[in-house]
């Protein structure tokens, strides 16, 4: 009775080390596919062949959670997040697609909101091909459509003269003095500003007795 029990151990033995078998193990962990299978592998068989294949696994097993995290709360933190845990991870061209485009939305926004001429500028120089490109191009049109008609001239000389003067006087009101041909007569205007600038600036020049017009932009 006590030989039949030791054999009955040394068999329950060796089967309990062939199922813990470097080949067994690694078929364990690759049916789990998990990250801790994987670990378990390692921790047991660290001088396994197989070992950085595991690791690799590991990485390639967190850089899907990550990205499903991320596609999952679909935000511009949550994108970011996934490129700082994965610089180099499968997912990171997409991740810096997504930021790009959330952030150009978010920028957009932004630029709507606040409804100045430079906020638009700033949303354009840095987004020249966003989808809202036209809406900001035409916002800007419409926020800087206006100029001050300083005067109008019958010869170049004259009109030149004029804005040389003006440009020299008022520049900070006027931004910029133009001369632009309207007809057979020439036209001398300030910079294209929004309308309440222009106001404001041909407040100044009227009380200094300097002829100044709002007029829609002439370009």
């Amino acid at each position: 009775m006590k030989k039949s029990l030791l054999v009955l151990c040394v068999i329950t033995a060796g089967a309990l080390a062939a199922c813990s078998s470097p080949n067994a193990d690694w078929q364990k962990a690759t049916q789990q596919n998990t990250e801790a299978s994987y670990q378990h592998f390692i921790k047991e068989h660290p001088s396994d062949a197989r070992v950085e294949q595991a690791r690799n696994r590991i990485n390639a097993l967190k850089d899907e959670k990550a990205w499903s995290a991320a596609k999952s709360a679909d935000t511009l933190d949550a994108y970011q997040q996934y490129l700082q845990q994965e610089p180099n991870g499968m997912h990171a061209a997409d991740a810096q697609d997504k930021v790009n485009s959330l952030q150009a939305t978010a920028d957009w926004q932004t630029a709507m909101t606040t409804n100045t001429a430079q906020g638009y500028q700033d949303f354009l120089q840095k987004y020249p091909n966003a989808p809202e490109a036209a809406k900001a191009q035409a916002a800007l049109k419409e926020l800087t459509g206006y100029q001050a008609l300083l005067a109008v001239a019958h010869t170049k000389a004259y009109a030149d003269k004029i804005a040389k003067m003006l440009k020299g006087k008022y520049s900070s009101e006027l931004q910029d003095v133009v001369v632009v041909p309207h007809g057979k007569l020439l036209e001398v205007r300030s910079a294209a500003m929004t309308e309440a600038q222009v106001k404001s600036a041909c407040e100044k020049l009227r009380k200094a007795r300097v002829r100044c017009d709002v007029v829609k932009s002439a370009s």
